[in-house]
């Protein structure tokens, strides 16, 4: 009993302040989607269609230089990155379709071969046309909606032998949302300041997170519903405070080594995987702290009827006031 009361006591502090987590996450939630509002993501051209040119000279060679000769050709909504090691002098270039064997493509290589010896063996285009990247793009909002739903009712599934067990599936999804929007909302921000474009690999970053939040979620959850059964205490926040407690270190420990895995993956990985990496830290990041801060703590805040009443509120402001008779 003495260690129970002293894991309550440990966790009355963040259970307390459980306003204090939500505008924390509001805090981080908000930026991203005004940025999204506004500028939207800068899409790559797995989802508007395009090419990518890979192309490597044998010596090094400024990206400004290589931009300004596609803006002279036509080109000047293309964008150019030196990737990996410095000492390769490899660039990629993103612009609109590029057909293999076009005199447009061959007048291009032709003027960029003038700021040094193209490697003919290193050469790579990829072209995608628009009518693919728009299903590419649909199949990756469906895979997003479809693993909502299908988390919303195996959870519902799993729970059924709680009170509520749909309740849980909706705090899950919530917090899972909460991961999904912080991820796609820096992103924009990046894209808007950096240039930084999503592509298929960041739907596949997005849909991991989605997994691993979910999974913290549901380990949380899981022992709440067994503190419940043993009847601990006659209080709800109690119980989720306990269980949150019993959890903590475990999901903090599990995070952690994720996080310092992608962490060194960024730092010293190669710059193709870069934004992916960075998704799924960002992601890691948030689904740890929804997990322990937010899905578990609005199972509180719905059993103490304050989601409820809020809603009260704004049902009752929406409402035209009439004037007594």
């Amino acid at each position: 009993m003495d260690q129970i009361a002293g894991k309550r006591h440990l966790m009355d502090h963040l259970a307390g302040k459980r306003h204090l987590w939500f505008a924390l996450s509001l805090v981080f939630l908000i930026p991203g989607i005004i940025s999204l509002s506004i500028h939207g993501l800068n899409l790559g051209i797995d989802f508007t269609g395009g090419s990518s040119w890979q192309i490597q000279y044998d010596r090094e060679v400024s990206t400004e230089a290589i931009q300004n000769v596609l803006t002279t050709h036509g080109r000047p909504e293309s964008s150019v990155q030196q990737i990996g090691k410095s000492s390769d002098h490899t660039y990629l270039i993103r612009m609109k379709e590029l057909n293999e064997g076009s005199p447009e493509k061959a007048e291009l290589e032709a003027a960029l071969g003038k700021l040094g010896t193209l490697n003919p063996k290193a050469e790579e285009l990829n072209t995608v046309g628009a009518s693919v990247g728009t299903s590419i793009r649909n199949r990756a909002l469906l895979a997003i909606a479809l693993a909502a739903v299908g988390v919303l009712l195996y959870i519902a599934w799993a729970f059924r032998n709680t009170q509520n067990p749909l309740l849980y599936g909706i705090c899950a999804i919530v917090a899972m949302l909460h991961d999904a929007i912080i991820v796609t909302g820096i992103f924009s921000i990046l894209g808007w300041l950096a240039g930084v474009e999503v592509d298929a690999l960041f739907v596949t970053a997005l849909l991991t997170v989605i997994g691993f939040s979910v999974h913290d979620t549901i380990v949380v959850f899981d022992r709440i519903r067994e503190n419940l059964s043993r009847r601990i205490s006659s209080s709800f926040e109690e119980v989720v405070n306990y269980s949150i407690a019993q959890t903590l270190v475990r999901s903090l420990n599990t995070s952690l080594t994720v996080v310092i895995t992608l962490a060194a993956l960024y730092l010293f990985g190669g710059s193709t995987t870069k934004e992916f990496v960075l998704a799924l830290l960002i992601g890691i990041i948030a689904g740890t702290y929804s997990s322990i801060f937010n899905a578990s703590q609005l199972l509180v805040a719905w059993e103490n009827g304050e989601i409820q009443s809020l809603f009260r509120r704004i049902f009752r402001r929406g409402q035209p006031s009439t004037a007594a008779a």
